[in-house]
Order: C-alpha cells, then structure tokens, then sequence
C-alpha cells in the first residue's frame, strides 16, 4: 500500500497543503480566517498589523524546522528536548543566582493543589471558597516575620517587588533622584531600572568588601533623594551589617529606606524594619516554592502601618471585618480603591494577575515552621555557608572575595585558573560549582539541602580542578 500524496508531504515535513488544519487551531482553516477579515471588514491579515513599523516587523519566512503536525511526534520531540535538563535532584548543585533549592515540606505541594486554591483565578467572591483567609493568614505570617505591619498580595516576582517600592518611594516624596548602596542580581537592578525610567533616576553608589560603602553615600544624599535602596544579601550573599546607620543617614535627607532581602533570614537576624527600613521587599521562593526550571516566583511588599504608605501600595490587601451577621468575621480587600481593579488607569500603579498561589504556599510553609523552625534553618544556612567558605578559602590558588559575612552564597576568586575551566573540570565529576560572574570569580550557594559531604566534595573538585591548571601551566614553563 502505498501513502497518498498528501501523506507523504506531511511525513516529510516538507509542507504543508493549504488545506491542512491545524487540530488545536481550528481558526487557522482558510474559509473560516477570511469570514473573521470579513466581520471586521478588513482585507488581510497584514492590515491587522499595519501599526507595526514596517522596519520591525520580520521579512520573509520564519528559520524554523519542519512543522511536527502529528501530536505524538510533537510530544517525542519535547520529550527529547526535555531529558537533556538535569535536575538538582539529580545532581550535586551549589547554583544559586536569583533561584534556590530549599526544602518543601510535602503538606506545601497537598495544601495548593487542591481545588480551591489551585482554580480560583482571581479570588473573587462567586469563586472563593477560603482563598481571602489563607492570603490574610499569608500577610499576617509574613508581617511577623518581617516585624511589619502591612504585607501584600505577593507581586509577580521579588524584582517587580523592588521597583513598586522604589516607585513608591518616588511618589511619596516627589522627589527624582535614588541611591542604590549594595550589589542586587543584574536582572533585578535592569527591572528596576526600566520600571521607574519614566520618573526616576537610579543611581549606583559601588560598594566596598562587598557591601555598602557608608563614607560615600553623605556625599550623594540631597534633598532630590527619594530612596535609598540597599540589598541584603546583595547578590554575592553579602549581609550589610551598618544598615541601621544608611538609615539614619537617609532618614536625615528626608528620603525613605528601601530594603530588599531574603525572608529566610529572619529567624536569626534582626529585620530590617528594627534597623530604619521603611518598605523591605523580597522574595518568596524559598518558604516552600520548589525551584521548577526557573522557579516559582512572587514578591514580597512590608510596609509599617502608615497610612501615607499604604495608600501608595499598589497591590491587593486582605483584611478581616465584620459582616452584616452579627458576632461573623469575614475577609476582604482593604482600601481597594488605591487599586487599578477599583480606579482603573487612575490607580496607583497597574495590578494584574498576582501569584497568590505561591502566597498560599508560602503561608503554610511559614505556619508549618513557625518561629523554632526559622531559626533552625536560618541557623543551618549560615553554619553551612560558613564551612564552605574555609573548606574553599583552604584551596590553593583560590579565596573568597571579601570579608563579609555571608548567607547562602559567597564569591570564590582564583588566581590563574578560568572560572569557566573549573565549573567545567568539576562537571565531569557530576557536581555544578556554582554560577560564573566573571573570568576568575565564581558564585558558590549552599542552602540546608546541601550536605557536609556535598561541601567536601565540592571542595576536592575545585582543587583538583587548579591542580591541572597548574600542572599545565607548569608544562607550558
């Protein structure tokens, strides 16, 4: 038996007929595209985008591979592209840089899969069947922790988080001028970046032994300074120790104190709300949201209970009242109307889809630890970090970058080798060393999940990893 032609084309995937339908398109059937151009009177589809530039649009055909029509093609070509990923499951992992491994008790994953969380969209009333309470249970979990009084929704991601507060910072004042003291994530600082271009400057103060460098910031203080933002841990899981002192020197130009940080560390240290922060971001990745290629991510806003603050936050707020039934408590937005939901292009700043599932998550995590378990896993963190940091620092030919002390992730330099050759040398022994900031440097993360013999093991590699750059270098001589 042989194929018909039409077969035959798509077995080859040299084309496709015009006739061809794609099964989860349907829209795309000839017939039914023109009467779509008919009802809305326009011609073609190009018309459709005639606001475009033409300079921006692309010319000619797409550079893609032959079409995969047939589903069971599709799901083995994915499936293909798929088992080239390894997991930190799988492997020995010290990355870190913006997303992390830490334990997810099994009860997290239970609690936001079940329906009612896992479905209701936006939480509005014909669809929520408790959704208001777990995100109140959430604020108020997070506002203890952070030894603040206002909590939101959680936002997109930590570095939305971060440009909201800095923006906040911009509208409250008036001013146009911020001060960034740490080094945040690149990525982070470029969204903060784009986020206040409109209205707001944002300048870098470069620190000293990675963290603030407090002597030159008077000098840059004016009354145009609407925000001083520091990170801590900076993005080389420096902590800034003198964070009180930035804040009185903020404070003193009349500009506000933007903090943002890791929630993990609260357990042991205390909050940047004791030490003059006056909004502290974040994110909430690493109560209970597993790493999923990329991460579950969603932003943390504290503020103190300030009226002129609040009013300013532009997230959703749940808050418990009392009902029409005398003696029942129920749970509902508070002040909505600084929202865009409530004023539309008037308010404050835009608000779209929130990740309250990851709040929810992030809720049960928090309830599971609750204050004894917080301390035990900020404590395991730091101890970890620090053993990490002598068992590297011992390697010949590497030291840490600075003296600081450090959270979860700290900076290793080597002095001949190429950060890029070690990260490859340790893969081969089945271990991912850490992420590459520059041509020597080389970010190391440790988190509860790493093991006292995962450390050791980390640490052999990188020194057998230097100990053939020197023999080659030495062959070289």
């Amino acid at each position: 038996m042989s194929l018909a032609p039409f077969n035959v084309e798509l077995v080859r995937g040299v084309a496709m007929p015009l006739s061809y339908v794609h099964p989860y398109i349907p829209n795309s059937a000839s017939e039914v595209r023109q009467a779509m151009l008919d009802a809305i009177n326009a011609t073609s589809v190009e018309e459709l985008f005639a606001d475009v530039p033409e300079a921006l649009r692309v010319q000619g055909a797409l550079d893609l591979p032959p079409a995969l029509p047939v589903e069971q093609d599709l799901a083995r070509h994915v499936a293909d592209l798929l088992s080239r990923n390894a997991s930190t499951d799988e492997r020995t992992s010290f990355l870190g840089f913006g997303v992390y491994r830490h334990s997810v008790p099994a009860v997290v994953d239970e609690v936001i899969g079940r329906s009612e969380f896992l479905t209701a969209y936006a939480g509005e009333p014909y669809d929520d069947h408790g959704r208001f309470q777990a995100l109140f249970e959430y604020q108020s979990l997070m506002g203890e922790l952070l030894g603040m009084d206002v909590v939101n929704v959680p936002t997109y991601d930590g570095y939305q988080a971060a440009a909201t507060a800095v923006a906040m910072a911009g509208r409250i004042t008036g001013r146009r001028r911020v001060l960034q003291l740490s080094d945040p994530h690149p990525h982070k600082l470029d969204k903060v970046r784009d986020f206040v271009s409109g209205f707001l400057s944002v300048e870098t103060i470069p620190t000293s032994a990675s963290v603030a460098n407090i002597s030159a910031l008077p000098a840059s203080l004016d009354d145009d300074v609407a925000a001083v933002w520091i990170e801590t841990p900076s993005v080389r899981g420096s902590i800034e120790e003198n964070l009180s002192e930035i804040s009185q020197l903020a404070h003193a130009a009349g500009a506000i104190v933007v903090v943002g940080t890791e929630p993990l560390l609260y357990g042991v240290l205390e909050p940047p709300a004791g030490l003059g922060a006056d909004i502290v971001t974040g994110e909430i990745q690493s109560l209970g949201l597993h790493q999923w290629f990329g991460g579950a991510r969603g932003g943390f806003i504290a503020l103190h209970d300030d009226p002129q603050f609040v009013m300013e936050l532009p997230s959703r707020l749940f808050g418990l009242a009392s009902t029409s039934v005398p003696g029942e408590l129920g749970f509902g937005d508070v002040a909505y109307e600084r929202t865009s939901f409530a004023l539309r292009e008037e308010g404050k700043e835009w608000v779209g889809t929130a990740a309250a599932l990851w709040g929810i998550a992030a809720g049960v995590y928090l309830a599971l630890m609750g204050p004894r378990g917080m301390r035990d896993i900020g404590e395991t963190i730091l101890a970890r970090t620090a053993y990490a940091q002598r068992r590297v620092a011992a390697i010949p030919g590497a030291r840490l970058s600075d003296p600081a002390l450090h959270f979860r992730e700290f900076c290793v330099e080597f002095e001949s080798a190429s950060a890029v050759d070690v990260v490859a040398a340790t893969r081969r022994a089945q271990i991912d060393a850490g992420v590459v900031l520059d041509e020597r440097s080389l970010l190391i993360c440790v988190t509860e999940m790493t093991t006292r013999e995962e450390i050791d093991r980390l640490a052999d590699a990188i020194a057998a990893a230097l100990g053939d750059v020197d023999a080659q270098n030495g062959a070289r001589q």
